[in-house]
């Protein structure tokens, strides 16, 4: 969170983040610090990390770097847990660490949790018979101490173990700190199943766990590495005519925040001509990290890597096509790029604008301030659902969503379809239960939009303004055609219009609305059996049936006469099957 001067005053972390933020705004803060603090921000920046586990690391180093003023907790001497390895004698052990990294050796972290790095030392230790003890204590044995005897240590204070054997255990150790050796994950694997095999369920219970502890160490922590490497990661997302350009900061090997900008383009443009244009802007004027990593080539880039070179005074290179740690980074820019420039559309500010060019482009009045958009999703006619998704001038107002499931008789009929979901909803309107919308949109063409222009003729509701949203020939994004009442021709606003960008939002919110519902109740229909919608017919009958007749079609190929002969199935109920199996042939 920013103040007026851009200072950052206040970082914080969130797996939902738009329930956090929007907490500070939505109700009377319930003490002063954040009541002082609510008043004085004036932006608000976002960087979106992979896990929970990388926010927060990310979390820690931006409070050390900004010392923002309303953090207390992290600002404190409280650091984060590192596991160390003193390479520097001859008998090195692995420890604990927290605080100044100023010891010889090396420094594996940090670690967001203490619990997991002492239960995960204990684990290694076991392991690789690392000692534990102090080296005070380890220069004054003269025989094997107990973790000799419970097999925890290979006793190299009484020379029972060489330097070189230990040496490699302390390899072997590092380079899994490292991530560079999944054999031994491997190794602990197939002990767990011949565990398993052996039906020694507590000992392969015992090694799960032990897996589970030792990926908690594996897993690198993306967002603060140890590698001392500086460079940017930029990543480009686009929607049609808005392009998010957001640099991801690297430096020390550690990730420092991102930063979203918005290059204004005309016309059409490719990710890679948004890049061409966006690299000499901004590094021309300023230095560059010896790294500059991209998500597209890049095509002057041999005479931008020459000037940025000269401009920095050490060598730059561009690069697009990487791997490891610089690949999870590109995928993060590229995430952060998405997100950005989703928010840039869906901000108050540019939905002001686009509702301003919606009554431009449909020449009314005033701005609209409720929408409505309706689609239809099924398979081949099967569980057609119909999706009604509702907008305001601040944005989708998802409680006034709603889903209809259709009747069969308008399986596979997608004018009908839209009929009944249309005449369903507007006589609720017309009885003043919903708000009356100022634009109702349906996703089609000229068929869709009659099917509207009748439902609301026949409720008396043929004011609204219906606007039929069909896709273009070639069924690309900003090629759409509006079909309105009283016009022949379609409407074809340009690809960069924010009226359509509205209109597309709002006509891919339907569709992802529909599409979700459709596919649950078609996941439900198919866990469900028709046998079970008989009344009558329990749990027991119906398993019977099923072992007679060899399963659910050779039921319904049976005869009442057939049915009758199964136990526990009256005259009565054999008929009440076999309509309700063949109710579709009857219709």
């Amino acid at each position: 969170m920013l103040n007026a001067k851009g200072k950052v005053i206040y970082v914080g972390k969130a797996s939902d983040l738009r329930k956090r933020v929007s907490s500070y705004f939505h109700r009377t803060p319930t003490d002063a610090k954040t009541a002082s603090m609510v008043q004085l921000v004036r932006g608000i920046e976002v960087t979106v990390t992979n896990t929970e586990t990388e926010a927060l690391i990310l979390e820690y180093n931006l409070i050390k770097e900004h010392k923002p003023r309303f953090n207390v907790i992290l600002r404190d001497d409280k650091s984060y847990p590192y596991i160390y390895v003193s390479t520097n004698h001859d008998f090195p052990r692995l420890r604990f660490h927290r605080g100044p990294r100023k010891g010889k050796g090396r420094y594996f972290g940090p670690y967001p949790s203490t619990s997991a790095v002492r239960k995960t030392l204990n684990e290694l230790q076991k392991l690789f018979l690392i000692r534990q003890c102090q080296d005070n204590y380890f220069k004054n044995r003269t025989r094997p101490c107990l973790q000799y005897q419970i097999k925890r240590c290979t006793a190299p204070c009484v020379g029972y173990v060489d330097k070189e054997t230990y040496a490699a255990d302390i390899d072997v150790a590092i380079k899994f700190l490292e991530g560079k050796n999944r054999s031994i994950i491997n190794a602990i694997v197939r002990r767990m199943e011949d565990a398993s095999e052996r039906k020694d369920y507590e000992q392969a219970a015992r090694y799960r766990d032990q897996i589970s502890r030792l990926k908690q160490v594996e897993a690198e922590q993306l967002v603060s590495r140890t590698s001392a490497v500086d460079l940017d990661v930029i990543g480009v997302a686009s929607l049609p005519g808005v392009h998010c350009v957001t640099m991801l900061f690297i430096r020390g090997g550690k990730v420092l925040g991102s930063r979203d900008f918005f290059p204004r383009v005309s016309g059409s443009a490719t990710e890679a001509q948004v890049l061409d244009g966006f690299l000499p802007q901004y590094y021309l004027n300023k230095t560059a990290p010896a790294e500059i990593i991209v998500h597209a080539q890049v095509d002057d880039r041999e005479l931008l890597e020459s000037g940025f070179s000269e401009r920095s005074g050490h060598k730059v290179r561009i690069k697009h096509r990487v791997r490891g740690d610089r690949l999870r980074w590109l995928q993060l820019a590229r995430t952060n790029a998405e997100q950005g420039v989703k928010l840039h559309v869906a901000s108050n500010a540019t939905l002001r604008m686009q509702y301003d060019a919606l009554a431009d482009a449909l020449q009314l009045e005033a701005p609209p301030a409720r929408l409505e958009c309706f689609d239809v999703s099924h398979t081949s006619g099967e569980a057609t659902v119909a999706s009604c998704v509702v907008f305001n001038q601040a944005g989708a107002l998802k409680s006034d969503y709603r889903r209809f499931n259709l009747a069969p008789a308008s399986s596979g009929d997608d004018y009908a379809a839209m009929r009944e979901a249309l005449r369903r909803r507007y006589a609720r309107i017309k009885k003043g239960e919903v708000p009356v919308p100022d634009i109702l949109f349906v996703d089609g063409g000229k068929g869709q939009l009659a099917e509207a222009l009748t439902v609301l003729d026949e409720l008396e509701l043929a004011w609204v303004q219906v606007v039929a949203v069909a896709k273009g020939k070639s069924r690309r994004p900003g090629m759409e055609q509006l079909f309105l009442a009283g016009q022949s021709t379609p409407t074809i606003l340009p690809a960069d219009s924010p009226a359509l960008h509205l209109i597309q939002q709002i006509r891919d919110e339907a569709h992802r609305f529909a599409i979700t519902g459709h596919r649950q109740r078609r996941a439900k229909a198919r866990k469900t059996s028709r046998l079970e919608e008989i009344p009558g017919l329990g749990p027991k009958r119906r398993r019977e049936l099923l072992k007679q007749f060899g399963g659910l079609q050779g039921v319904r190929g049976a005869g009442a006469d057939d049915l009758v002969k199964v136990r526990g199935i009256s005259r009565a109920l054999a008929e009440k099957i076999y309509n309700s199996l063949h109710l579709d042939d009857q219709s």
